[in-house]
C-alpha cells in the first residue's frame, strides 16, 4: 500500500562502527550497538511513551534481550490496538502518503484492462474470485469496476474479496465501492452497487474461499510485509534488531547467537550469485513475502487464474531499503513508533523463485517497469481520450497524474506553483510481475 516519497536507500543508514568501536568478540552475549548516520527527522526528546512503545518495550524486556526488525514492523503496522494501519486512513493528501490509485482513475482502469484479458484467456469462467490484498481506500477497484461496467459478462462473473485488517479501512473501502447490505433469506450479504457484485472481507489470503478461478491483485502491499536485515560482521551474517538503549530509547544492534531467520537468509542467498553476494554488506529478507508468494502459486495451481504484482523494488537482492514516511516525509525507523509507515524495496527475484519452487503449474512473468506495463496497457490512448472533453485545470491534473504514473524522474512540462516541487514518475521506480496458471499462456502485456 504505498508511496510516491520512495528514495534508492532509507535516509537512516546503519553501519558497523569501525576500528575505534571494538566489535563483539565470538561467543559473547553483548549485541553489538550500530552506529546512526544521517538520520532523518530524529525527535527523541522526553516525552510522554505512547501505549505501543510500552508495549514493544515489554516486550524487549519479556524476552531479556532484543527483537527483529520483522516483529518490530508488525507490531508498529499492525498491533490490534495502536498500529499505523488499524485505526486511521493513512492514504491521500490528508495523509502520510500517496498510492497510484490516488494518483489517476487511470491506474485502475488499466489493471480492469488487465484482469479482463485474464478472464478472456481463463475461458471467460462464468464465476471468478477477484481477491485485492491491502485495498487501502478501496480505490483501485471502485476505479476498475467502473472502467469494466460495460462489460457486463465480466462484473456479473465477479465475486470480490478484500484482504483487509484494518476496522478502519474496512469502512472506507465499504463506502468507496457504493457498498450496501441485502438481506438473504436469513442471512444477509454485501453487494457493490457500482456492478453488482457481491464483496467480502479477510483478514487473510487463506480465509478467501477457495475453488473458483481466481484473480489477485497485490498493488503496493508486499512492500509493508515484515523484513529481516542482515548484516555481515567479522563473524559472518548477524541479525540486525531494536533493543533499548541506557537512556531508554530504541537502538539497533547486532545479535550476539545465530537466530532462526538464519533459514530464511540461507533460502536466499541460494539463489544469488556469488558476485551479488560479494558486493553487498547488507541483505533484506522477507519470509512473509515468501510464503505469501507460495500461497498465491497453489491457490492459482489448484484453481487456475493469475496474480499481478505491482511495487517498488528491484529484481535482485535488497540490501539496505527500510524507511519510514510520516506525512509524506522521511523520518527515523525508530522515532514514535505508530506514527509513520514502514516499509522496503520489494525483492521481485525473491518472489519468482518462491512462485516457481511452490508449484510446477504455475509461470512467472516480469518484472517489467510500471511505464512499460502502464503503456502497453493503452494508457496513453486513454489519457488522450480523456483529454478530449475536459476544463484546463481537468487537463493539467490528467497531464500530472500521466507523469506521475509513467514518468521518470521531476516533469518537464510542471508550471505550477513555485512553493510546490514538480510531480516525481513512478514509471521506472515501481515494478510489474505476473503469475499465472501454465494452461493461460502468457498474460498481456508479458508476451
Amino acid at each position: 500500500m504505498r508511496r510516491t516519497e520512495t528514495s534508492p536507500r532509507s535516509p537512516m543508514v546503519m553501519q558497523v562502527p569501525g576500528s575505534a568501536s571494538p566489535s563483539t568478540a565470538p561467543g559473547s552475549t553483548t549485541p553489538q550497538v550500530l552506529l546512526c548516520q544521517n538520520a532523518a527527522e530524529h525527535s527523541h526528546e522526553p516525552s510522554s511513551e505512547s501505549e505501543l512503545v510500552k508495549h514493544i518495550k515489554s516486550i524487549i524486556k519479556f524476552r531479556s534481550g532484543p527483537i527483529s526488525i520483522a516483529e518490530y514492523m508488525e507490531e508498529v503496522l499492525t498491533n490490534p490496538q495502536s498500529g499505523f494501519y488499524i485505526n486511521r486512513d493513512v492514504f491521500g493528501e490528508s495523509g502520510d502518503f500517496i498510492t497510484s490509485p490516488e494518483v489517476s482513475q487511470m491506474f485502475g482502469e488499466m489493471i480492469g484492462v488487465w484482469a479482463m484479458c485474464l478472464w478472456e484467456q481463463m475461458g471467460k469462467p462464468a464465476k471468478v474470485n477477484l481477491i485485492e490484498l491491502g485495498p487501502g481506500r478501496g480505490t483501485l477497484l471502485a476505479d476498475l469496476l467502473r472502467g469494466s461496467a460495460k462489460f457486463a459478462n465480466f462484473t456479473k462473473a465477479l465475486s470480490i474479496n478484500l484482504v483487509e485488517c484494518s476496522p478502519t479501512l474496512q469502512k472506507i473501502q465499504y463506502n468507496t465501492l457504493k457498498c450496501e447490505d441485502e438481506h438473504v433469506g436469513d442471512g444477509k450479504r454485501t453487494v457493490s452497487k457500482i456492478c453488482g457484485a457481491p464483496v467480502c472481507w479477510h483478514a487473510s489470503l487463506e480465509q478467501v474461499p477457495s475453488g473458483s478461478p481466481t484473480i489477485i491483485i497485490a498493488h503496493e502491499f508486499y512492500d509493508a510485509l515484515p523484513i529481516h536485515q542482515f548484516q555481515k560482521a567479522s563473524r559472518g551474517w548477524c541479525e540486525k534488531m531494536v533493543d533499548i538503549a541506557e537512556d531508554s530509547l530504541f537502538r539497533f544492534v547486532l545479535s550476539p547467537h545465530p537466530t532462526a531467520s538464519l533459514i530464511y537468509l540461507a533460502k536466499r542467498c541460494g539463489w544469488a550469485s556469488s558476485e551479488e553476494l560479494e558486493k553487498i554488506e547488507h541483505i533484506e529478507v522477507c519470509p512473509k513475502a515468501m510464503e505469501l508468494t507460495e500461497q498465491i502459486a497453489d491457490r492459482i495451481s489448484s484453481d487456475g487464474g493469475g496474480a499481478l504484482i505491482i511495487d517498488y523494488g528491484k529484481n535482485g537482492i535488497v540490501s539496505d531499503s527500510l524507511q519510514a514516511i510520516r506525512k509524506h516525509k522521511f523520518v527515523d525507523i525508530l522515532d514514535d513508533p505508530g506514527s509513520a509507515d514502514l516499509s522496503a524495496y520489494v525483492d521481485f527475484a525473491s518472489i519468482k523463485r518462491s512462485a516457481e519452487e511452490a508449484s510446477d503449474d504455475i509461470s512467472v512473468h516480469g518484472p517489467m517497469t510500471q511505464s512499460q506495463f502502464l503503456g502497453s496497457l493503452g494508457i496513453n490512448f486513454r489519457v488522450e481520450a480523456l483529454l478530449q472533453n475536459c476544463t484546463e485545470e481537468q487537463a493539467e491534473s490528467l497531464r500530472t497524474g500521466y507523469w506521475r504514473l509513467v514518468g521518470d524522474g521531476e516533469a518537464p512540462f510542471w508550471e505550477g506553483p513555485e512553493d510546490q516541487a514538480a510531480p516525481v514518475g513512478m514509471g521506472t521506480r515501481y515494478l510489474a510481475m505476473a503469475i499465472v496458471n501454465k494452461k493461460q499462456g502468457t498474460p498481456i502485456p508479458f508476451e
